[in-house]
């Protein structure tokens, strides 16, 4: 997923891509557990959307994770509309590759998918995750209600003080709120399960995170 130049300094709205208005067209059922791809989800059903380096091995590791309805990875976070897969490695969308989430709260907290997100990847690298560098495999969390924001911002204050009693450094994660989601190209969609021997070059810090309700 590394291998195209890319800057790893976000554009303006001035020298951004224009995009276009067509949406990616992308599956309607999960490769791996046949859910819906695209909305309507359940009414009791929540959403989350992260950024953690290269979406393939991100999106494993949430699907992978009881009480997950359906994942998809895709762009957000940047100023181009409906961007392509190259146009995103550019590093010309400000676009991060994310990962969107819908989950069951009966079965899964919020609490524990911040959990996985912190212990999944290495939060501390900026623009960057591994050998993988430019502005998409930048750390994000991005929120869907005031309370989501409010977990995820103590969520952070709790992991920089694991990192800082394993000698480790100052997280970079952005905490915004979620921007839209667009689609990746359907061949990135549950790609490791399509290609199981596929990259992944997510990587964790060895760090554990340790909510009341892991």
């Amino acid at each position: 997923m590394g291998f195209l130049n890319r800057s790893p300094a976000m554009p303006t709205p001035e020298n951004a891509l224009p995009g276009r208005s067509e949406t990616m067209p992308v599956a309607e059922k999960h490769f791996v557990n046949q859910a819906p791809m695209m909305a309507p989800f359940p009414d009791n059903m929540q959403q989350a959307m992260f950024g953690m380096g290269c979406f393939w091995g991100a999106e494993r590791k949430f699907w992978q994770f009881e009480g997950i309805f359906s994942t998809a990875v895709g762009y957000s976070a940047g100023l181009t509309p409906n961007p392509s897969y190259e146009e995103v490695c550019s590093g010309r969308t400000g676009h991060n590759e994310v990962v969107l989430v819908i989950f069951d709260p009966a079965k899964v907290s919020y609490n524990q998918l911040l959990a996985l997100f912190w212990e999944g990847h290495n939060p501390t690298q900026g623009m960057q995750q591994g050998g993988d560098i430019g502005t998409q495999y930048r750390s994000g969390i991005y929120t869907f209600s005031s309370e989501q924001l409010a977990l995820a911002q103590t969520s952070l204050n709790i992991f920089q003080s694991n990192l800082q009693t394993s000698g480790l450094g100052e997280i970079t994660t952005e905490i915004i709120a979620a921007d839209k989601f667009y689609y990746a190209e359907d061949y990135h969609q549950q790609y490791l399960a399509k290609v199981p021997h596929g990259y992944c070059g997510l990587g964790g810090t060895g760090v554990c995170y340790n909510p009341a309700d892991k």
